[in-house]
């Protein structure tokens, strides 16, 4: 089966505090909510301490064009995936040289050529790298990523392939926006980037790498309004459902079982649960739906509480975490683990990885 080698993560250079972020978002939506003190309750709820930003705080409080907020995007998704990949490289102990595919995910800008393509002109990877960049699955790009690298792995078993996934939604922000979704999302979204290192079975791993096993994907019907952008002449305006912890106690964990079905297994056998950490209410109704313990989201609350809601990168910071954490204590026996996300389409994307003795 294909492994997951390597994992290499990135943020960039501004933490703010939640709290400060709150007195900011109080102090911009005050005007447009006469009951701002009850909806800014969203901040205390978060479980989020600080996030990590492209721009500092003071950036926010000004009208930005969409040109330049795009102009932002692609210097610093450059810079912050270069970071993420050369750390990803020096775990896995290889070189740029080394790798024949790139993926390249994200949503949170727009860029052609898309940036892997300046990723292969700033970096020393080969001229003959195969390129595959995938925009506009939002949240569900991390683990998404996971499934389309395993499949060219099972394909090319001689493949390195990396996946560099990098979100920036710091840069999406709207001055102008004061709808309560953009309130939320304010409360919620950062800035991040990971780079993970998938291979085939004809390229050595380590033994206390996880394989990929299967994945899976599932599309709610009539879900378009879900989750997504709403792209106009300023930029992206954000739309998010107050249905989705909903969701995720139904559709989410119809799809789980699911899946694990056609693996002939149930979330009993699922030792590590890899989740996106979507918010506290989206983990809150992960846990209720599937009878899970705390400690089972223990990684993917902390990713939450330290870094917030990233996108598609949240997941793989998951990921990283349980991967440092089994690889210091290997398992006597075989265990499972479910790494799964949702996002725009509105869809379900999983992937069952599996680590062996």
């Amino acid at each position: 089966m294909p492994s997951i080698d390597a994992v290499g993560t990135a943020l960039p250079p501004y933490t703010l505090a939640q709290d400060r972020v709150k007195e900011f978002a109080r102090a911009m939506f005050g005007d447009a909510f006469p009951d701002i003190d009850r909806l800014i309750a969203v901040y205390d709820n978060s479980e989020i301490e600080c996030r990590h930003f492209c721009m500092p705080l003071e950036w926010f409080t000004l009208e930005q064009s969409f040109e330049h907020r795009n102009d932002l995007y692609i210097e610093n998704a450059i810079q912050l995936s270069a970071q993420a990949t050369a750390r990803c490289l020096e775990n896995a102990g290889l070189r740029h040289e080394d790798i024949d595919y790139i993926l390249f995910v994200s949503t949170t800008g727009i860029s052609t050529p898309s940036i892997d393509a300046h990723l292969i002109e700033r970096l020393p990877f080969r001229r003959t790298i195969k390129r595959l960049p995938i925009w506009g699955l939002g949240c569900a790009g991390g683990a998404a990523s996971l499934s389309r690298a395993m499949e060219i792995a099972r394909a090319v078993p001689t493949a390195r392939i990396l996946i560099v996934v990098t979100e920036l939604c710091g840069l999406t922000f709207l001055r102008n926006d004061l709808g309560k979704s953009a309130l939320i999302a304010s409360s919620l979204f950062a800035d991040g980037s990971a780079a993970v290192l998938v291979t085939g079975d004809g390229v050595p791993s380590s033994p206390s790498a996880p394989r990929l096993v299967a994945s899976y994907t599932n599309t709610l019907r009539n879900s378009l309004e879900v989750m997504g952008w709403d792209i106009g002449n300023e930029g992206f305006r954000v739309m998010i459902s107050r249905d989705i912890p909903t969701i995720v106690r139904t559709f989410m964990r119809e799809s789980i079982q699911a899946f694990l079905a056609e693996q002939e297994l149930t979330m009993e056998c699922v030792d590590h649960f890899i989740a996106h950490p979507g918010g506290a209410k989206v983990l809150d109704a992960y846990a209720e739906s599937l009878g899970l313990a705390e400690s089972r989201l223990r990684h993917t609350r902390a990713i939450l509480r330290h870094c917030g809601n990233m996108s598609a990168v949240s997941v793989l910071f998951v990921l990283e975490r349980f991967m440092r954490e089994i690889a210091a204590a290997p398992p006597a026996e075989p265990q499972y683990g479910l790494a799964c996300a949702l996002g725009p389409g509105f869809a379900s994307e999983q992937v069952l990885l599996q680590w062996t003795p």
